[in-house]
C-alpha cells in the first residue's frame, strides 16, 4: 500500500513520492515563512504552452488572482540544473509571473522576471518575495 500525504491546497490524500514529499514541504515553507494564505495558492495548476497541457506544481496568487509566483519541484535525486531553470522560464511565456522558485528539497533557489521583459535574474533575499 503506498504512503499517502494530506495536500492542503487540493484537500485531499495524495501518494508520497518524492517530488510530492517537497512540494507539501515547499506549500508549509509558503505559508508559515513567507506568509502566503492557503487560499491564494494552487498545486497542479493546469495551462497552454505552444498547445501543450502543463501543470505547474505550485502556483501563488496576488490579491487580484493574478499568478505572482511560480514554483517548480523536483525529487531530490533530480539537480536544479539550467534544463529545469529553463523549463521554468519557458513556461513563464503562458503564465507571466513575476517571480519563479526552484527547488528539489536540498536546493531552493529563486528568480525575479527584469521588469516587463522574459529575462529572469536570480534573487539572493527569498524574503523579497513577500
Amino acid at each position: 500500500m503506498r504512503e499517502m500525504i494530506y495536500d492542503p491546497l487540493r484537500r485531499k490524500e495524495v501518494a508520497l513520492t518524492p517530488e510530492e514529499g517537497v512540494r507539501q514541504k515547499m506549500i508549509g515553507w509558503l505559508h508559515g515563512k513567507l506568509g502566503f494564505s492557503l487560499n491564494l495558492m494552487m498545486s497542479e495548476y493546469s495551462f497552454k504552452y505552444n498547445g501543450l497541457q502543463y501543470r505547474a506544481d505550485i502556483v501563488v496568487f496576488d490579491k487580484e488572482r493574478r499568478i505572482k509566483l511560480l514554483v517548480e519541484c523536483k525529487a531530490p535525486s533530480v539537480p536544479i540544473d539550467r534544463v529545469v531553470i529553463e523549463q521554468g522560464i519557458r513556461y513563464n511565456k503562458s503564465l507571466s509571473v513575476e517571480y519563479i522558485l526552484f527547488t528539489n528539497g536540498l536546493t531552493l533557489c529563486g528568480y525575479r522576471r527584469r521588469g516587463e521583459s522574459e529575462e529572469f535574474e536570480p534573487i539572493a533575499d527569498l524574503d523579497e518575495i513577500k
